[in-house]
Parts: structure tokens; sequence; C-alpha cells
């Protein structure tokens, strides 16, 4: 791990597994790996930004990429997420509507910022369970993914802003291996730096104020990154 430098901004990259850590990103970055998971996402980026923050070198914005899931966007394209749910939170039992935590003062939906003009956003879902097929029915989103509400919790927690980035590795199939996962994410590790390329250059010529969560939630989510059509 270690935290970049842009136009005066300090960031701290996280990413869950090293399968989608690939030769473009490992070009630029040097990110902390959490391992998968809400748990491991919370428990590690937690226990980073309190080292970071103890040793007065705390960052002003993580970013978060990796993979997902997503039976309606383009395989392989990269998007921001525009907001995430925490799929794995059901309390209805007890009357607290799906995807709200009891005694916590958040909503089920989290919005996030989106401030990459021509990387396309879509809407998240997080939780511990890898989603295939008919899973998709019950989630009301356009991606799934195992870490961001979770590090999107822990960002919150030291009052830091959150990037998420995913490019989109499977969903249009059921997922019946490992290799299912795997064989699309040296697409997806290109575009994801390309993309954040893209981040860099608005973060140097706006600074912090590009974070501004309304900014480009309007944007079209059909206009995507295609695997040949960013550079």
């Amino acid at each position: 791990m270690k935290l970049a430098r842009h136009g005066g901004i300090s960031l701290l990259y996280v990413m869950a597994a090293p399968a989608e850590y690939g030769l473009h990103l490992q070009a630029r970055i040097a990110p902390l790996m959490t391992g998968v998971g809400p748990v491991e996402a919370a428990v590690i980026l937690s226990a980073a930004l309190a080292r970071l923050e103890a040793a007065g070198d705390r960052p002003d914005l993580i970013v978060s990429l990796g993979s997902c899931g997503s039976r309606v966007l383009e395989h392989a394209a990269v998007y921001q997420a525009a907001s995430v749910a925490y799929r794995d939170m059901d309390a209805s039992a007890l009357g607290f509507p799906k995807g709200v935590t009891p005694l916590l003062d958040q909503p089920p939906v989290l919005p996030l910022p989106c401030p990459i003009p021509g990387v396309p956003t879509a809407t998240l879902s997080t939780g511990a369970d890898v989603v295939s097929g008919a899973a998709y029915d019950a989630i009301d989103a356009e991606m799934v993914d195992m870490e961001t509400w979770a590090l999107v919790r822990a960002a919150q927690t030291f009052g830091l802003p959150l990037i998420a980035l995913r490019g989109v590795s499977d969903g249009r199939a059921e997922l019946k291996a490992l290799e299912d996962w795997t064989s699309t994410l040296h697409h997806v590790d290109q575009n994801l730096a390309a993309a954040l390329d893209r981040l860099i250059a608005v973060l140097e010529a706006d600074g912090l104020a590009a974070l501004e969560i309304p900014a480009w939630q309007g944007q079209d989510p059909a206009q995507s990154l295609a695997p040949d059509s960013i550079s």
C-alpha cells in the first residue's frame, strides 16, 4: 500500500483480490488489498486508515477499483458506482425496510460521487454472496460486488469520500468455475486503468470540488466504456 498524490490530493487506492490487479494497474498504483467480502473489506480498510491517521498521513480520497457482476451492463466495460446498497441486511421481520441497518442513521442506498466525464454510471449492490443466474432477480441494482458498501462505511467513519470504479467481469451466464470470473479480468484491468487516468486528470484540474455528488449523476449509463473504446 502506498498513498498517491495528484494535484495536491492524497489518494488511497483499494482493491480486493490480486487477480483483479493486472499489468495495467500495476504500472500505475500500489493499492491496499483487503481480501474478498464485506467483513474483510471493512476490517482491513479501517485498520489501514487508523494507522495512516495516527501517522499524520490520512488520505483525502479513497478510490476503490475492481470487478463486478452484471447481467444488464456491457462486459469488460467500466462504470462509476452512482450508489451502493447492502443486500445482506434484512431486518424486515422487526419492521425495518430491507437494506436498512437497525439503529443506524443511514438510508438503504448511499449515493457516491461520479466525477469522471465519459465514464458511465450504474447502481451497485454489495453482499457476501457470489450472484449468478436467477439470483439477479432479487437485486434492484445494475451491478453486484462484495466490498463497496463496507468500504464506504469505513470511509465514512473517518470522514472521507470514496469513489468506486467497477469493471463487469461476469453475469451473462451462470458461474460454474473460477475461470468464469477470471477470464475477462485482463480486459477489466486495461479499462480500469484507462478510467483511472481520466479520474486523475479530473482531480488535477478541479481538485476535490470534482467530487460533488450531483455533478455526473444524470449521465447516461448506456454510454459504456467498452473493451476497445478507451485508451
